[in-house]
C-alpha cells in the first residue's frame, strides 16, 4: 500500500471503521460490559472519524489534511485502549487503528505540502 495516495489512505480509514464497529458489537457482547465502555465509546467515536477523513479526502476537500490530523490521533488513542483488552477483537481493531493512524498521519503531511 503507497501511504501517500488518497486512494489508500480512504481505505484504511473504511477497514478501520469497519474494525472499530465489529469491535464495540463485540464489545457489547462481553461479560464485563462495564469495563469495556471506554473501548465501545472510543470505538465509535473512531469509526466516525475515519469515515470523515475518508468522504473529506475523496471529494479533495480542503480540510482533509485536518480530518487526517484528527484521524491519527483518534486512532492511536483507540488503539491503546483496544490493545488494553486481550479480546481478539480487540487486537484486530489496534491493528486497523494504528495503520490507519499512519496512513492519515502521512497523508496529512503531504495534503498539507
Amino acid at each position: 500500500m503507497n501511504l501517500h495516495r488518497p486512494a489508500d489512505c480512504i481505505q484504511a480509514c473504511n477497514e478501520c471503521a469497519a474494525a472499530c464497529d465489529a469491535c464495540a458489537a463485540a464489545c457489547l457482547l462481553e461479560d464485563n460490559i462495564d469495563m469495556m465502555r471506554q473501548c465501545i465509546a472510543l470505538n465509535r467515536d473512531c469509526a466516525a472519524v475515519c469515515r470523515l477523513a475518508a468522504q473529506l479526502l475523496a471529494e479533495d476537500s480542503n480540510f482533509s489534511a485536518k480530518a487526517c490530523e484528527l484521524c491519527s490521533a483518534v486512532c492511536e488513542a483507540c488503539a491503546a485502549e483496544c490493545a488494553e483488552h486481550a479480546a481478539d477483537h480487540c487486537q484486530a481493531c489496534a491493528r486497523a487503528c494504528l495503520a490507519c493512524a499512519e496512513a492519515c498521519r502521512r497523508m496529512a503531511q503531504v495534503q498539507a505540502a
